[in-house]
């Protein structure tokens, strides 16, 4: 799902969302388990992730819906709009991300049943960290497809 305005992001610190979909598609194209997703490019801004399941859950009622997040989400996952009612719902599964603070993640989302953590390797590798080479030009070959690569260096993004 590609979001056009996180509410905890600021616009200005966000890439078109036009292109940040394309690479989203470009990283995907050759699994057909994937689709990238533009649902939220038609719905009120900021994107709410409550409404957005709302909607796909009305437009496809035959699909069961998961989240997917770092563990950096949890320490702020209290904040989001309606969690209760997103948790009641939707599993979350939960990647390891490196250097999340486990104290500041509240007791009722660390123990709580949708919420899953996914016995993966640990990658000390972020879109910060992408984006923050990009700008100091060194090289994310390997980091991202090569078709997102191309795209990123063909239009200049994050220069």
């Amino acid at each position: 799902m590609v979001s056009p305005q996180n509410p905890f992001k600021r616009q200005k610190s966000l890439l078109n969302e036009i292109d940040r979909l394309q690479m989203v598609e470009l990283a995907v194209e050759d699994n057909f388990d994937l689709r990238a997703c533009n649902a939220e490019f038609s719905m009120p801004k900021p994107s709410y992730t409550i409404n957005t399941l709302t909607y796909l859950n009305e437009r496809y009622p035959q699909h069961q819906f998961s989240l997917i997040a770092g563990s950096d989400v949890l320490t702020h996952l209290h904040r989001w709009k309606n969690v209760d009612e997103i948790l009641k719902h939707t599993p979350v599964l939960v990647y390891p991300r490196p250097n999340v603070a486990e104290e500041k993640i509240r007791d009722e989302i660390r123990n709580h049943p949708q919420i899953q953590h996914v016995d993966a390797p640990l990658l000390d590798i972020s879109a910060t960290f992408i984006r923050q080479g990009i700008q100091n030009g060194i090289s994310v070959k390997y980091l991202v497809p090569d078709s997102v690569e191309e795209y990123i260096t063909s239009r200049k993004l994050y220069l």
